[in-house]
């Protein structure tokens, strides 16, 4: 099991912030490798993402939690995927602390891995930094 979690501060306020961070359409603008977004629910979505041979592959995703203004989080629906015999949990939470006319961002991503998979969870946690710091980059930029 493995959570990594990141913050920064973004330069704007913590209603601009939430507005991108709680629409999931707006995903393939800031989280890294999506391309695009579908089948949006109050209670999941669908990102596309490509995969390394370019085809586009579908993960399904349910909203575990949404308050307004201060989190929002989502787990990947492993069951009847290629994933599920890779993966226990995968679930990522937003936090959001609002600091006037900036935010504080934090992700906290967690991975867990099945059976003999978990031995390469070290291996995981450079990969999770990098995609949880281009996150929070790419909100930065997108919201500046």
């Amino acid at each position: 099991m493995a959570t990594t979690s990141r913050s920064r501060e973004i330069g704007a306020p913590v209603e601009d912030v939430w507005n991108v961070v709680s629409d999931p359409y707006h995903l393939p603008r800031w989280w890294p490798g999506v391309t695009r977004v579908q089948d949006v629910s109050e209670q999941s979505f669908t990102e596309v993402v490509p995969t390394k041979r370019g085809k586009p592959m579908r993960l399904d995703f349910r909203v575990a939690e949404s308050v307004p203004l201060q989190r929002r989080s989502w787990s990947q629906s492993l069951p009847g995927t290629p994933f599920e015999r890779l993966l226990e949990a995968w679930s990522t939470t937003i936090t959001l602390a609002d600091l006037g006319d900036r935010t504080l961002v934090t992700i906290d991503e967690f991975q867990q891995l099945r059976g003999s998979f978990r031995m390469a969870l070290p291996l995981q946690r450079r990969p999770a930094r990098r995609r949880v710091d281009a996150a929070l980059a790419g909100l930065a930029e997108l919201l500046s």
